[in-house]
Parts: structure tokens; C-alpha cells; sequence
């Protein structure tokens, strides 16, 4: 159990991910600051806390599904180390370092390239299979969003993953209730989605996604037989009040004075 001056230090990371999210994104006039930010904890409690990143064939695998949703990633690795502040200051410009979407590196921690979703759950599986194959101790973390969840080749992965009870497989869906369009209830319901999971053999947990207490205290009861979900329940664009619950910054970048009103809520 984290005493409350650790929980801290991790939303004070937090806080430092959404402001480079937030310079990235405005800079570049960039879309997805919306999905970006829903992810934000969950990203830093996998890699502050619970991946194991270190190099070599042992490491735990990470892939992030939603492949949008990479400036969250992308600023999580350089407080991480794995990206310098020059690589970071690369992304999505002509002849830079990062892509709007991720391109495999491992290198970078980034472990495949992702972006058309419905692929990332599939992956996944397969690497996870590989490792019970290989005698491997290592598992697979896979970050998929909601609306990624109106794919039926999702599905198909979590009927492979569950049928052979990948134990050492833990998808972890952003549950933020919008997408692109709009609302995910108005597109494709997905409720009773715990349940859904759960008939297919998974083990399913529902937390609070932007809770870091909630988080670590979820990634430390996993199951050992099953394959693991989580399902975070987020917000678009949390973190900055007018971008809160707001399918537009799904695509939309903030103007000057967008980004000076953000800037001010994240710093204080």
C-alpha cells in the first residue's frame, strides 16, 4: 500500500505527462489530446510501478492498441528515459524522430506499431502465446480503447486468449464512453461489458482509471489462471476542464489561448 506522499509523486508525474501532451499536441497542431489524456495514470502506474522494463528477452511486453493515444505514450518514455527530450521534441514534424502513430522499436520500449485498430488484442495474444511456448516469465500488456471494442477481430482475440487461458495476457481498456463520432452508447452499446468478457474466460476487474490506488491495487490481484482485463472507467480529455466529456478534442488541437488555459489548470 502507497502511503499518500508516493501517491503523490505519481500524480505529480501525471501532471508533467499531460503538460508535454499538451505541448506536443499544440505545437504540431496535432489531434487525439482527448484520448491522450484518459490514458495518462494507467500509463504511468505500468511503467513507474509494475512493468518490468528492463532490456533483453525477460521484459514485459507493452502495446498500446489505441495507437492515437501515442503523445501520452510517447511522454511517459521520456520521463521513463527511453525517449530524450530531442527525440520527444521530433514528433509529428517533417524529418522528425516520432510518428503520430506508434512505429515499432524496441529500442524506444515501443513493441509494435499500432494505430488501425482492432489489431492490438491480437498481437498480444500471440506474443503471449509465444512466451508459454518459450518457457518465457514475462507477460503482455495491451491498451485498448472503447470504441476499438466495435471491432470484431477484438473479440476473436479475446476468445483465442481465453480458450487457451493466457494468464499472462492483461488487456486494459479505456473505457472513456466516447469515440470519434460521438458517445459509444449512441454507436455501439457495449454494456453489460464486464459480463461479456467474463463468459469468455477472462478475469475481470472494473476500476477507476485515474485512481493510482485504485490501479495498483487491481495490476497486484491478477489472476494467475485466467486472462486478465481491467476495465478503467476514464474521461476524455481529463485533466482540463473544457476538454472534459467533449468528443471535439478527439481531433481538435487548442488554439494559443486553448493552450494557455490549459497550461494554468495543469500547473496549478
Amino acid at each position: 500500500m502507497e502511503t499518500r506522499s508516493e501517491l503523490l509523486r505519481y500524480e505529480e508525474t501525471a501532471r508533467r505527462v499531460r503538460k508535454s501532451v499538451l505541448d506536443m499536441i499544440h505545437k504540431t497542431r496535432s489531434p487525439h489530446i482527448g484520448p491522450s489524456f484518459s490514458v495518462v495514470e494507467i500509463l504511468v502506474a505500468l511503467y513507474f510501478r509494475h512493468l518490468n522494463t528492463s532490456s533483453g528477452n525477460d521484459r514485459d511486453r507493452f502495446i498500446l492498441s489505441k495507437g492515437h493515444a501515442c503523445p501520452a505514450l510517447y511522454a511517459v518514455l521520456h520521463e521513463k528515459g527511453f525517449i530524450s527530450r530531442e527525440e520527444l521534441d521530433g514528433f509529428a514534424v517533417n524529418g522528425g524522430t516520432l510518428e503520430q502513430h506508434p512505429v515499432r522499436d524496441p529500442g524506444r520500449a515501443i513493441e509494435a506499431s499500432t494505430g488501425s485498430l482492432g489489431h492490438g488484442l491480437s498481437i498480444a495474444a500471440g506474443m503471449a502465446l509465444a512466451a508459454r511456448v518459450d518457457r518465457g516469465e514475462y507477460r503482455v500488456y495491451v491498451l485498448l480503447s472503447d470504441g476499438e471494442l466495435n471491432e470484431g477481430s477484438v473479440w476473436e482475440a479475446v476468445m483465442f486468449a481465453g480458450h487457451h487461458r493466457l494468464h499472462n495476457l492483461i488487456a486494459l481498456v479505456d473505457y472513456n464512453r466516447m469515440q470519434a463520432l460521438g458517445r459509444t452508447r449512441d454507436i455501439i452499446g457495449l454494456e453489460p461489458l464486464g459480463e461479456k468478457w467474463e463468459a469468455f474466460g477472462w478475469h475481470v476487474q472494473e476500476v477507476d482509471g485515474h485512481d493510482f490506488g485504485a490501479l495498483f491495487d487491481a495490476l497486484d490481484s491478477l489472476s494467475g489462471r485466467k486472462p486478465n482485463v481491467l476495465i478503467m472507467h476514464t474521461v476524455k480529455g481529463k485533466g482540463v476542464s473544457f476538454m472534459e466529456n467533449d468528443v471535439l478534442w478527439h481531433y481538435r488541437s487548442p488554439d494559443d489561448n486553448e493552450y494557455e488555459r490549459a497550461l494554468k489548470e495543469l500547473l496549478t
